[in-house]
């Protein structure tokens, strides 16, 4: 559609007669500079995310390529045997850094903001705070089932309301918590059948929990506030990620990586779980960048439920009536936080609608910052 546009806007700049020569010339230069805002700036890459991939997309791409690569890693730790979690992480990174290596030698990758618009720190804390989630996940799903694995996101989101409230001062409505309340209690109950754990994994998981609050919150909130899209922030962060997860590879990782069985078939399951890596890499920013950390561990939650109820209608398992129970709860809270979501978006569309509320009430509602920024949580 946009292809369309362009050429019709030349046809019509071309069609002008000689005499205008001038105008024309100055009007297809207006024309590049547009193409140049809406392409190669940080505003118009940004502005092009929005459009191409709205929150509903994002969270739909996030939810199917999250479920696929939590079989398909423990698949690659398990079924194919390479025990190897961290370097499995690094593998990811550097196949998700050549993609986007590729992209950028074609001029394909969006324009970062200056470095005066962000601190440095911030994208140094990301990358850090990236390897530690990532690398922490896949040794959790190593040494614990994948029931535990959902079990530990269920700290996380309190974590997230934590943190954003000692960081940014931003609350979450009492609807809002009580609805989250009942999603987690809800997973509990879903996954207590399947808490299968070894100490260490469980250690690991407890301390994966911070790094990936701290992960989701800052990827939502450089996107939301600093014009960054979801792959020009891959780019700036993904070395620095490698570097750590690089120094953490002889710390968790087994020895022996040497003497693995390089065969086509494992490396080709190993390369698709990368490949997979980088899809939930995009798809995970692209979500955290339309919606908020905490939408995003929703998400996350029903997820959890989801293949939960889909294998007791689908394939016959019978994961007991109170997990089925616990599920639909879940799912009810879920539904719940949602329309609070909504709701609160049309109060922002339609702002003279709310403007009876008092002022103080409605900032804390909304959960905005004293810099006057808007909220990160705008599901």
């Amino acid at each position: 559609m946009f292809n369309f546009l362009l050429r019709k806007d030349v046809r019509k700049i071309l069609k002008r007669k000689d005499s205008d020569a001038g105008e024309r010339g100055r009007a297809l230069e207006d024309l590049r500079g547009s193409l140049f805002n809406e392409f190669r700036s940080p505003e118009g890459a940004k502005r092009q995310q929005h459009r191409t991939c709205g929150p509903a997309a994002a969270l739909a791409f996030n939810f199917v390529v999250a479920i696929s690569i939590i079989f398909m890693n423990k698949m690659v730790l398990q079924t194919v045997k390479f025990k190897f979690p961290i370097l499995l992480s690094l593998i990811h990174y550097v196949v998700s850094w050549l993609l986007m290596a590729i992209l950028n030698a074609f001029s394909l990758l969006p324009a970062s903001p200056s470095s005066k618009s962000t601190n440095l720190s911030a994208l140094f804390t990301l990358g850090f705070v990236m390897s530690l989630s990532t690398g922490l996940a896949n040794v959790s799903l190593k040494y614990n089932s994948i029931g535990f694995y959902q079990m530990a996101k269920i700290a996380v989101t309190p974590s997230i309301v934590m943190a954003e409230f000692v960081l940014y001062r931003k609350r979450v409505s009492w609807p809002k918590t009580l609805a989250l309340t009942v999603v987690s209690i809800g997973v509990a109950v879903a996954t207590v059948t399947d808490l299968q754990f070894h100490f260490f994994g469980a250690c690991v998981a407890l301390a994966w929990i911070v790094p990936s609050a701290v992960n989701k919150i800052l990827w939502s909130r450089l996107q939301q506030q600093e014009n960054w899209t979801a792959l020009a922030l891959m780019w700036k962060t993904t070395p620095i990620t490698l570097i750590f997860l690089a120094a953490m590879l002889p710390c968790l990782d087994p020895p022996g990586v040497l003497s693995f069985d390089w065969n086509f078939s494992n490396t080709l399951v190993i390369l698709t779980s990368a490949i997979l890596g980088f899809l939930l890499q995009l798809s995970g920013a692209l979500a955290l960048g339309a919606t908020s950390a905490v939408s995003h561990v929703v998400l996350g939650q029903f997820k959890t439920c989801i293949i939960l109820l889909g294998n007791y209608y689908l394939f016959g398992s019978n994961p007991g009536i109170i997990s089925i129970c616990g599920a639909f709860t879940a799912i009810v809270g879920m539904s719940v936080y949602t329309c609070l979501n909504l709701k609160q978006q049309t109060a922002k569309i339609f702002p003279h609608q709310t403007t009876l509320l008092p002022k103080s009430k409605l900032n804390k509602e909304n959960g905005n910052s004293h810099n006057g920024h808007y909220s990160a949580e705008n599901v």
